[in-house]
């Protein structure tokens, strides 16, 4: 697979898409990265970020039916794709294995001395 490493925010948007399974469109990956990051986001980033994910095939998008809400207008849906779930199951073990050998660290920066 070329380009398979995710950044951080890659993999939160990959992962809100696949948790939303079926109703995955920008305002409700937005919903989702928001609510369980508290980070405030823009659609504009979001959109970046699906373009992206699609290019790599890591997402399918396609439209979806014409709704009410939107004045008759179809919105775009998002799909994880086998080679995405791939790539965060990838990333899910390699933090997984750092995390395991992860020494206890100590942070009693009394014992350092300022030279």
């Amino acid at each position: 697979m070329k380009g398979t490493h995710l950044g951080e925010f890659e993999e939160l948007v990959l992962l809100s898409t696949a948790v939303l399974d079926g109703n995955a469109y920008t305002v409700t990956i937005v919903n989702e990265i928001e609510q369980k990051s508290g980070r405030a986001l823009t659609l504009s980033t979001i959109h970046t970020v699906l373009v992206r994910l699609e290019k790599k095939g890591y997402l399918l998008s396609y439209m979806g039916g014409a709704t009410a809400e939107r004045g008759g207008r179809r919105r775009r849906l998002y799909k994880i794709t086998a080679d995405g779930y791939k790539c965060l199951s990838e990333a899910r073990e390699l933090r997984s294995k750092m995390w395991e050998v992860m020494p206890k660290l100590s942070f009693d920066f009394r014992t350092y001395q300022l030279v």
